[in-house]
């Protein structure tokens, strides 16, 4: 991943990505139902690692199975590369675990950037304090194997109704995640970080007491006058 567009989008909120999104006429990028387990004041910014689950059958999904040296879930957290967050489809239910704390703090370890699921994480409250993003729907404390199979890992999946392919570009803040693809990442970067320079703006305007009509959206051209004067002001 372009380290500027990495340093760039830990400085934009989701809100703002999924305005220049749509202006793309991508408009079902934010993953539905995700929450922060412990906001941690700054984004999540990351290419995707997939990993994806299915309906678990009872003669394949024993305690027995994680003895498996090739099970998906175990492989999947040895094998995302440090800087990657891992997105897993857990099918949008968080009666069983996607994983718990001793996984996660793996993940941490090895460099990981993040980790979200559709579903929901065992030791939530352990994980919310490990130094690592992690966003589920809500605790969850049976194991995958009552409900869930980790099938693979690092191909397409759905997480929270949006599509994450692998490589896409992961980006959560204290509200939410959204999914950008890959090949736009750059633009969307730049983009946005325009777009937060003027909504900056904009707020210290209405703090000031300044309508929004005619500048949020800016269609009075004495606000964009102001607006090149605040940012030569601020450096911005």
């Amino acid at each position: 991943m372009n380290p500027d567009t990495r340093e760039k989008l830990t400085n934009v909120s989701v809100a703002t990505l999924a305005t220049a999104l749509f202006k793309r006429g991508l408009r079902n990028q934010v993953i539905q139902d995700v929450h922060p387990i412990a906001r941690k004041g700054k984004n999540m910014v990351g290419p995707a690692y997939t990993l994806r689950y299915m309906p678990a059958r009872e003669d394949r999904n024993q305690l027995t199975s994680f003895r498996n040296p090739e099970h998906p879930q175990r492989i999947a957290m040895e094998n995302c590369p440090a800087g990657h967050v891992m997105v897993m489809d857990s099918r949008k239910d968080a009666r069983a675990a996607s994983a718990g704390d001793i996984l996660i703090t793996r993940l941490m370890v090895r460099g990981g950037a993040g980790v979200v699921t559709d579903g929901g994480f065992r030791d939530s409250m352990v994980i919310g304090e490990l130094d690592i993003p992690a966003y589920h729907t809500r605790p969850s404390s049976p194991t995958n194997l009552t409900l869930h199979e980790a099938i693979e890992a690092n191909g397409p999946i759905g997480c929270g109704d949006v599509a994450v392919f692998p490589n896409d570009v992961v980006v959560g803040d204290d509200d939410s995640v959204i999914i950008i693809p890959a090949e736009i990442a750059d633009k969307i970067a730049d983009e946005a970080v325009e777009m937060t320079a003027y909504e900056d703006f904009v707020v210290e305007r209405v703090k000031a007491g300044h309508t929004i009509i005619g500048l949020y959206p800016a269609t009075d051209e004495t606000n964009l006058e102001l607006f090149a004067d605040w940012r030569k002001a601020n450096g911005r």
